[in-house]
C-alpha cells in the first residue's frame, strides 16, 4: 500500500504529528511519500532517507494524509486534483470543518482506516473560465470551498452583474460576491450570512458580501447551473479568489463558474460526522434550555 503525507504549513505541532504518522506507517511497512515542504522540515528525523518526495499524485497512491487545518485541506485538493486519491485530514489547527480526525484520536482513526471502517464523501468543486485571462489561474482553475469577487484598492462598493444560464439575474452592489459549494458553505459564505448546506447536497450558493441592496439575500441554485459574473466599479481592477488563491482581474472581464467535471473524496469515519461537527464547532445544543 502506498500512502502520501502532506503538511503544507510547518510548525512544531504539525511537524510532531507528521513524524508520528510516518513512524506509524513505517511500522506497518507502508510505501511512504511526503511532499517537498514536509521533507525539508524533517531535518532531524532519523529515518528521513527512507522517504520519497512527491509533487503530484496518481491512482497508484491509496490515500493522502493531510496534517493541518482547513487551509491545509484546500492545499491538498490542488495536489490530488482529479486522481481520485481519497484525503484523510488530521486537524492540528483551530476549526477543522474539513478534517476527519482530531489529533487526540489519531491512533484510533488510523486503525479504522486500515480496517476500512469509513465512508468516502464526494465533494463538488467549482470550475472557473476567464476566457482570454485563463492563464492567470495556472493549471488548476478549480476551488473546493468558494470562488469570490471583491473590491481592490478602494473603499467603495463594486457592482457585480450576475447571469444564470445566460439569463440576467441582478446586479449586486456590495463589497463582493461569493459562489460556494456545499463544502464551502461553512466558510466565508457562512460568515457573510449564507446558509449551511450538507456536503453531498447537489447545489451551489451565491452569497453577497455586505450588500447595499437591502432586499438581496443568499440564493441556492442547482449544481447544474452556469453562473456568469461581470464586475464594475470606480477602480480598473478587482480581486478574484479561488479558495486561498488570489488573482487580479480587469473590470468587465466575464467570469464563468460551474460545477467541475470531477469530485474530490474525503474520508469520514461516522455517518453523522457533519452534524457532530456542527454541534462541536458552532456550539449548537449548548443552550442551557436544551
Amino acid at each position: 500500500m502506498q500512502i502520501a503525507v502532506l503538511c503544507p504549513f510547518i510548525n512544531p505541532v504539525s511537524l510532531g504529528y507528521a513524524e508520528g504518522v510516518i513512524e506509524h506507517l513505517m511500522g506497518l511497512k507502508m510505501n511512504i511519500l511526503v511532499d517537498r515542504n514536509l521533507f525539508k522540515g524533517l531535518q532531524e528525523f532519523a529515518v528521513k532517507e527512507q522517504l520519497k518526495e512527491f509533487s503530484t499524485l496518481d491512482s497508484s497512491t491509496n490515500y493522502l494524509i493531510c496534517i493541518g487545518g482547513d487551509g491545509s485541506m484546500l492545499q491538498a485538493v490542488t495536489v490530488v486534483k482529479d486522481s481520485n486519491v481519497p484525503i484523510l485530514g488530521i486537524n492540528t489547527g483551530r476549526l477543522g470543518f474539513l478534517t476527519s480526525l482530531q489529533k487526540e484520536s489519531l491512533n484510533k482513526g488510523l486503525q479504522l482506516l486500515w480496517e476500512k471502517k469509513y465512508r468516502l464523501v464526494k465533494r463538488t468543486l467549482l470550475s472557473v473560465d476567464l476566457g482570454k485571462e485563463q492563464e492567470l489561474l495556472g493549471d488548476f482553475p478549480y476551488a473546493l470551498n468558494e470562488i469570490s469577487v471583491s473590491r481592490k484598492d478602494t473603499a467603495s462598493l463594486i457592482s457585480v452583474n450576475a447571469s444564470i444560464d445566460g439569463k440576467a439575474l441582478t446586479t449586486y452592489w456590495a463589497d463582493g460576491l461569493i459562489v460556494t459549494t456545499p463544502t464551502g458553505s461553512t466558510g466565508y459564505s457562512l460568515s457573510s450570512g449564507g446558509p449551511i448546506v450538507l456536503p453531498e447536497t447537489p447545489s451551489l450558493v451565491m452569497t453577497p458580501i455586505a450588500p447595499h441592496n437591502l432586499n438581496i439575500r443568499p440564493l441556492v441554485l442547482p449544481d447544474s447551473t452556469e453562473i456568469t459574473l461581470k464586475v464594475a466599479g470606480r477602480e480598473d481592477q478587482h480581486l478574484l479568489s479561488l479558495d486561498s488563491r488570489l488573482v487580479t482581474l480587469p473590470h468587465n472581464s466575464p467570469i464563468k463558474i460551474c460545477k467541475a467535471p470531477f469530485t474530490v473524496s474525503t474520508v469520514e469515519f461516522n455517518d453523522t460526522a457533519f452534524y457532530s461537527t456542527l454541534r462541536e464547532k458552532l456550539y449548537w445544543g449548548l443552550d442551557k434550555r436544551n
